[in-house]
C-alpha cells in the first residue's frame, strides 16, 4: 500500500497543482472557482448522461495513453500517435468500404485488424530507423505525423471523398461494419446522444492485454529491461534493436485502434480533422497514469471529464471559457514533466515506484 501511495503521489500532486492554479486564473477572470468547478465536474460525473459523455471522450485517450505508455516502458518517446491514429482510422474505413459485402462477423474484426496494422506499421518505421541507424524516435515520429495527416487529408479530399459532399469526408460505411453503441446495449444506463460505443470495451481489453504483457510474458520483461538499461539488456542477450522496433510497432498499433472508436462506433466514416489532438493528449494521460494500464484508465477518465466539463463551462460560466481547461491540462503536464526531471536529478527514496 505504501508503494502504491508513493507511486501515485506525483500524479495527485500534479492534478491538485493544476486545479489550484486554474482557480487563480478563474479568480483573475472575475468568476468563482467553486462555481466553475461545480459546473465542470458536475457535468462530467454528476449524472449518467454526463458520465456517458466523459467515457466517450476517454475512450480514444485510453488507446493513445496505452500507446505512449508502452513506448515509455521501452525507453522510447512516441510522439507519433496522432499520425498513427489517423492512418488507423482511414485503414478501418477503407476496409469497410472495400469489402462492404462481407458479413459483420468477418468485416468488423477485419476493420479492427486493419486499424491496428496501419498504426503498427507507422510506428514500426521510426522504431526500425532508431534500431538500425540510431535516429531519434522523437524527430521521426513528429515528422511522420505530418506525413500521415497530409496523406489522409489528400485521400479524403480527393479519391475517397463522398461525391457531392462539401465536407471532406468519406462515404458512410455499411451497417455490417459498425459496432454497437452502449445506449443500444444498455438503454436504461447510457445516453444515445453521447456516442459512447463498444470501442470502450475494446480499450479496457487492451489495458488488460498490456498489463499481462508486462507482468506475465518474456517479451514484456525484455521491453522493460530495454527501457531501464539497454546496455545491460544487450549484455544479457536481449536483441535490443528488435525490441525497439517491435515496441514502437505495438505502440503504433494501440494508437491505430482509435480508428475503431471513430469510424466503426461513432461517425461511421472518416472525417478530415476528426482528432482534436488525442495523440498528444495521450502523452499527458500516460504521465498522469504512471504508464500503468489501470492508471491510464483513470487518467483518461479524468481528462475526458475535463473535455466534457469544459464544454459546459463554456456555455454556463459568465467570464470563463473552456480554455481554462486547456490551461489546467497544460499545468498538469508541466508539473508531471518537472517531477520526471527532478526524479532523475535527485536520489530516489527507497520504496518509491519508478515510472518505468
Amino acid at each position: 500500500m505504501r508503494r502504491l501511495v508513493e507511486g501515485a503521489f506525483p500524479s495527485v500532486a500534479a492534478v491538485v497543482a493544476g486545479l489550484l492554479i486554474g482557480a487563480v486564473v478563474i479568480l483573475a477572470a472575475g468568476d468563482n472557482p467553486l462555481e466553475v468547478y461545480s459546473i465542470l465536474f458536475g457535468s462530467a460525473f454528476g449524472s449518467i448522461e454526463g458520465l456517458s459523455y466523459t467515457l466517450f471522450f476517454a475512450t480514444p485517450l485510453i488507446f493513445t495513453g496505452l500507446a505512449v505508455g508502452l513506448g515509455f516502458r521501452a525507453g522510447l518517446f512516441n510522439i507519433g500517435a496522432e499520425g498513427q491514429l489517423h492512418l488507423g482510422a482511414f485503414a478501418a474505413v477503407w476496409v469497410a468500404l472495400t469489402f462492404a459485402g462481407m458479413p459483420a462477423v468477418v468485416l468488423v474484426p477485419a476493420c479492427i485488424l486493419a486499424a491496428a496494422l496501419a498504426g503498427g506499421v507507422w510506428g514500426w518505421i521510426p522504431g526500425a530507423l532508431k534500431a538500425r541507424f540510431g535516429i531519434h524516435e522523437v524527430i521521426n515520429t513528429i515528422m511522420m505525423n505530418f506525413i500521415a495527416i497530409g496523406l489522409t487529408n489528400y485521400l479524403v479530399t480527393q479519391p475517397y471523398r463522398a461525391p457531392g459532399d462539401q465536407v471532406p469526408q468519406t462515404l458512410l460505411i455499411t451497417e455490417s461494419a459498425r459496432i454497437p453503441r452502449l445506449s443500444a446495449l444498455f438503454p436504461w444506463l447510457f445516453s444515445e446522444r453521447s456516442g459512447l460505443n463498444a470501442a470502450f470495451f475494446l480499450a479496457i481489453v487492451m489495458c488488460v492485454a498490456v498489463y499481462l504483457l508486462f507482468s506475465r510474458t518474456k517479451l514484456g520483461f525484455e521491453i522493460r529491461a530495454t527501457g531501464l538499461n539497454p546496455n545491460a539488456a544487450k549484455t544479457s542477450g536481449i536483441n535490443v534493436a528488435r525490441i525497439t522496433a517491435l515496441s514502437m510497432a505495438l505502440s503504433g498499433a494501440l494508437a491505430g485502434l482509435v480508428g475503431v472508436h471513430e469510424v466503426l462506433g461513432y461517425r461511421y466514416r472518416f472525417f478530415d480533422g476528426f482528432s482534436p489532438g488525442y495523440g498528444f493528449l495521450g502523452i499527458a494521460v500516460a504521465l498522469l497514469g504512471r504508464n500503468h494500464p489501470a492508471g491510464i484508465v483513470l487518467a483518461s477518465i479524468f481528462f475526458g471529464g475535463l473535455v466534457r466539463g469544459g464544454i459546459r463551462v463554456d456555455v454556463f460560466s459568465e467570464n470563463v471559457s473552456k480554455d481554462v481547461v486547456l490551461a489546467i491540462e497544460g499545468i498538469i503536464m508541466v508539473a508531471l514533466c518537472a517531477e520526471q526531471v527532478f526524479r532523475r536529478i535527485l536520489p530516489r527514496p527507497e520504496g518509491v515506484v519508478s515510472c518505468q
